[in-house]
C-alpha cells in the first residue's frame, strides 16, 4: 500500500504522459496494419497466386494482421485504463488532502509523512501553559489527534486500494484472451479500457474458488479490497454479477451465508462484509431498471428464483426420520443478501416484490407452498435468513416510505390488489409442520414463524404514514395515496375478519397508523363532523388528504391493537394529547359552538376509547390488572413515537411544548387500575369512565389558564356537556364489540 507522502507527492501527470504515448503507439500500429495489408496480405487475396501455398500464406497472413489489430486494441486500452487510474488518483488524493486540511484547521499539525499531532504552537501563552498543566486537557488533545491519524490513514487506504485495482487491470489486459486465434501469447484482441471492469472479473473468479472452498487467504483479502472500493461502480457490479449469472450470484451468497453462520466464528465478521460489499453490488447494477443488463437479470432471478440452492441453515432443519437436504429457494436467498444492503431502488423493490408473489400466488399461476420450509427461522439464532421472501423485501421497502407508497396503495381506480392480497388472501404460514413418529409420518397443518409479517407490517406504516418507521412523525400531515393504504387497510381486515383479532407483528405498526391518522380517527369516534359520520372515503381538504370509515371498522381495529396493551397505550396518548392541541385553541367563551364541541367530540372519543378498554379488561384471556398496567406504562413512560401533530385549520397559541396540562396524572393510572379490577358485567362496563375524568381535569386546567375559577359556573357548564357524549362514545364502542351488550 502506498505511504502517505507518497499518495501526496506523487507526479500523476506521469501517467496522462504514458497514455499520450500509448495511444501514439496505436498509430504507429495502424500504420503497420495498412502497410502489411496493402504489401504482404494483398498478395495472398489476388488473382496471381493460387493453390495451397496461397490457402496456407493467406490464413498466416490472416493471424498477423489480426494481430496487428489486436496490438491497437490492446494499446488503446492500457492508454485508457492509464487516464482512469489518473482520475481515480486524483480523486483519493483529494479526499486524503480534504482530511488533512480539515485536521489542520482543528488545530492538528500533520507532517509529510502523515503524522498527526496536536499543534500547540496555535495556543496563546495563557492557552500553552493550560495546555501543560492539565493532563486532561492533553489526554483530549492526543484522543482528537489520534481520531484524524485513523480518518487520514482510512483515506491513504482507500487510495492503495485504488492502486491494487489498477495493478490488477494492467497485469490483465496484455493478457492474451485468445488462444484459438493462432498466437500463444499475443495481444489481446479484448482488451478493455476499464479498471473496475477487471477488477470484477478478477473478483468472479476468487468467487467461483471460494464457492468451490479453493479460496486462499490472499484471495479472501483481496475480495474484500475490491468490494471496498468498487462495489458502488456501476460497471464493475454489473461486470460482476453478469459474469456470476443469476445463480451463480445466488450459490456464492448461500456460500458466504454457510461461512459466516456454520463456519469459523472467528471469521464471521468477514464474511459478513463480503456479503455486505455483494449487496451493494446488487443495488448499484439494479438502480437503472431500463438498462439492457437489469432486464436480463431480471429475467434470469425469475427463473434461478425458483430453484433451490444448497444452504447449510435450512438443510439442517430436517427432521431425522424424513431425511436430510431441504434446500433453499433462490429468491429467498437473495432477499437474505438484500437485508445486508440498502440504497436499492424503488423499481427493483417493487420488481422483486411483484416477481415473488407472482412465484407464490395461486391465481398468477404460484405456487402458495413454494416458500414452505421445516424448522422455525425467526430469533437470534436463524432469523437472519429470508424463509419468507416477500415479508423480507417488504421490510427492506419500509426504509423507502414512496415506494413502499406505491407498491400498496390500491390506487383512486382500485386496481392495484397488493394491499388487499397481503392483508386477506396471502398463506402467511411457512412452516412445514410435518413428522415422523416411529415409522408413522405425521401430517399437520403449516404454522407461522414468530416473525410473520414483520416485514409487511413496517411496510404498511411506512406506506400509510410516509415515514420510516420509528422516525419522528408530524402526524396528520399525509397525501391521497398514503391515506388510501390507511384507509384499504381497516377496511379490508375487517371485511376478513381479522380487525379485532389483529395479527400480533401488525398490532404495533398498526398502532402507529392510527396515532399518524389522529385528527381523522378523532373526528370519527367524536361523531359530531358529518364529513366523517358513517362514510367510507378518502378526500382532498385544502391539499390535504383526510381518511374516514365507519365508527365500528375503526373500533374493531382499536380492539385489534388493544391486544397490545403498549401499542393500544400508545394511541390513547396521541388521542389524548391532540385532543389537548384542540383545547389550547379554543375560544374563551362557554357559550361557544366551537367551545362546546370540541369538549364534546373529545368526551366522546376518550369515551370510545373507555369502551375499548373495558373489553378488553373483561377478556378472560387477559391478567386484567397486568394489561391495564402495561397499558399505563405507554403513557407515563418515554416509549413511542415523538408526536408533532400537523396543525388543523386553527390557529394554536405557542409552542405545542407549552401544552395546557400534562394529565398523564398519578390519579389516572390508579383510576384505570380500580376499573380493571371490577367483575366483569354489562353494568360494570357503564363504570367505565376514566376517560371523561380526565377531559373533565382538561376542562379545569384550561379554564384556570383562562382566568376562571375551577368551581365556577363557566367551569361546571362547560364540564357537563361532555359527559352525555362519553357515555355515547363508551357504550357506541362497546356495542360494535360485544353482541351481550
Amino acid at each position: 500500500m502506498p505511504t502517505y507522502h507518497e499518495v501526496m507527492t506523487t507526479d500523476l501527470s506521469t501517467l496522462t504522459s504514458a497514455a499520450e504515448k500509448w495511444e501514439a503507439m496505436a498509430g504507429e500500429f495502424k500504420k503497420l496494419e495498412d502497410q502489411y495489408k496493402k504489401d504482404v496480405h494483398g498478395i495472398s487475396m489476388g488473382p496471381s497466386w493460387t493453390g495451397l501455398s496461397a490457402q496456407a500464406a493467406s490464413l498466416r497472413f490472416d493471424v498477423t494482421l489480426k494481430e496487428y489489430q489486436a496490438a491497437q486494441k490492446e494499446a488503446k486500452a492500457v492508454a485508457s485504463l492509464l487516464r482512469d487510474a489518473h482520475t481515480q488518483f486524483v480523486e483519493a488524493r483529494g479526499k486524503v488532502s480534504t482530511q488533512r486540511d480539515a485536521a489542520v484547521k482543528d488545530g492538528m499539525r500533520v507532517s509529510e509523512q502523515g503524522v498527526v499531532q496536536f499543534d500547540t504552537s496555535l495556543l496563546d501563552r495563557g492557552e500553552y501553559t493550560a495546555y501543560v498543566h492539565d493532563r486532561d486537557y492533553q489526554e483530549s488533545a492526543r484522543q482528537k489527534a489520534a481520531e484524524w491519524a485513523q480518518r487520514i490513514e482510512q483515506a491513504v487506504k482507500a487510495a492503495g486500494d485504488c492502486d491494487d485495482g489498477v495493478k490488477i487491470a494492467l497485469d490483465a489486459v496484455v493478457v492474451d484472451s485468445d488462444l484459438m486465434d493462432g498466437t500463444a501469447g499475443g495481444f489481446n484482441a479484448s482488451a478493455q479500457g476499464d479498471v473496475e471492469k477487471y477488477e470484477a472479473q478478477h473478483l468472479k473468479d476468487i468467487a467461483t474458488r471460494i464457492n468451490s472452498g479453493d479460496a486462499s487467504e490472499a484471495d479472501l483479502r483481496e475480495a474484500r479490497r475490491s468490494f471496498r472500493d468498487n462495489s458502488g461502480d456501476k460497471a464493475f457490479s454489473q461486470t460482476l454479477l453478469s459474469g456470476l449469472g443469476a445463480s451463480g450470484t445466488l450459490t456464492f451468497t448461500n456460500k458466504l451465508s454457510d461461512l459466516a453462520h456454520s463456519g469459523d466464528k472467528g471469521r464471521r465478521q468477514e464474511y459478513l462484509d463480503l456479503q455486505k460489499g455483494l449487496a451493494t453490488t446488487l443495488a448499484t447494477a439494479t438502480k437503472d431498471p431500463k438498462s439492457a443488463f437489469y432486464t436480463q437479470f431480471r429475467e434470469d432471478l425469475k427463473k434461478a428464483g425458483v430453484k433451490q440452492y444448497d444452504l447449510e441453515v435450512t438443510g439442517g432443519k430436517v427432521d431425522i426420520g424424513r431425511g436430510h437436504g431441504q434446500e433453499a429457494r433462490g429468491y429467498q436467498s437473495l432477499v437474505t443478501l438484500m437485508q445486508h444492503g440498502d440504497g436499492y431502488s424503488g423499481q427493483f423493490l417493487k420488481d422483486m416484490a411483484d416477481d415473488i408473489r407472482t412465484a407464490e400466488d395461486e391465481k398468477r399461476g404460484g405456487d402458495p407452498d413454494i416458500w414452505d420450509l421445516s424448522g422455525d427461522f425467526s430469533g437470534k439464532k436463524d432469523g437472519w435468513f429470508a424463509n419468507d421472501p416477500l415479508d423480507g423485501v417488504l421490510g427492506i421497502m419500509a426504509d423507502d416510505p414512496r415506494t413502499a407508497t406505491e407498491y400498496l396503495d390500491p390506487g383512486p381506480d382500485n386496481k392495484n390488489d397488493n394491499l388487499s392480497y397481503l392483508l386477506d388472501r396471502r398463506d402467511w404460514n411457512g412452516v412445514d409442520t410435518e413428522r415422523t413418529s416411529g415409522k408413522v409420518e405425521v401430517v399437520a397443518p403449516d404454522a407461522a414463524d414468530q416473525d410473520n409479517r414483520t416485514g409487511f407490517g413496517a411496510a404498511l406504516e411506512a406506506a400509510a404514514t410516509g415515514h420510516v418507521p420509528g422516525s419522528t412523525y408530524d402526524l396528520g400531515g399525509h397525501d391521497m395515496a398514503q391515506a388510501r393504504v390507511m384507509n384499504e387497510s381497516i377496511g379490508v381486515l375487517n371485511a376478513a375478519g381479522e380487525a379485532e383479532k389483529l395479527p400480533a407483528n401488525l398490532r404495533a405498526p398498526m398502532a402507529h397508523m392510527l396515532m399518524d391518522y389522529t385528527p381523522d380517527t378523532h373526528q370519527i369516534l367524536g361523531m359530531d363532523n358529518n364529513k366523517y359520520n358513517g362514510v367510507d372515503r378518502v378526500w382532498n381538504d385544502d391539499g390535504q388528504a383526510r381518511m374516514a370509515v365507519p365508527k365500528e371498522e375503526l373500533v374493531k381495529i382499536m380492539r385489534g391493537v388493544a391486544n397490545d396493551p403498549e401499542a393500544f397505550g400508545q394511541v390513547y396518548r396521541a388521542e389524548k394529547q391532540y385532543s389537548q392541541d384542540l383545547f389550547a385553541a379554543m375560544p374563551d367563551d362557554a357559550r361557544s359552538l366551537a367551545t362546546q364541541n370540541r369538549i364534546m367530540e373529545t368526551s366522546a372519543s376518550l369515551g370510545a376509547y373507555d369502551g375499548v378498554r373495558a373489553d378488553v379488561v373483561f377478556d378472560r384471556r387477559f391478567d386484567n390488572i397486568q394489561w391495564a398496567n402495561d397499558f399505563n406504562h405507554a403513557l407515563t413512560g418515554s416509549s413511542g413515537a415523538v408526536l408533532n401533530f400537523t396543525p388543523e385549520k386553527m390557529a394554536v397559541p405557542g409552542d405545542l411544548a407549552n401544552r395546557v396540562l400534562d394529565f398523564y396524572s398519578y390519579e389516572a393510572t390508579k383510576d384505570r387500575i380500580a376499573e380493571a379490577s371490577t367483575e366483569a358485567t354489562a353494568e360494570n362496563s357503564k363504570q367505565f369512565n376514566a376517560g371523561q375524568r380526565e377531559v373533565d381535569a382538561m376542562v379545569v386546567e384550561w379554564a384556570k389558564s383562562n382566568g376562571h375559577a375551577e368551581d365556577s359556573d363557566f367551569t361546571r357548564n362547560l364540564m357537563g356537556h361532555g359527559q352525555v357524549h362519553h357515555e355515547r362514545g363508551r357504550d357506541g364502542a362497546l356495542r360494535h364489540l360485544r353482541s351481550d351488550y
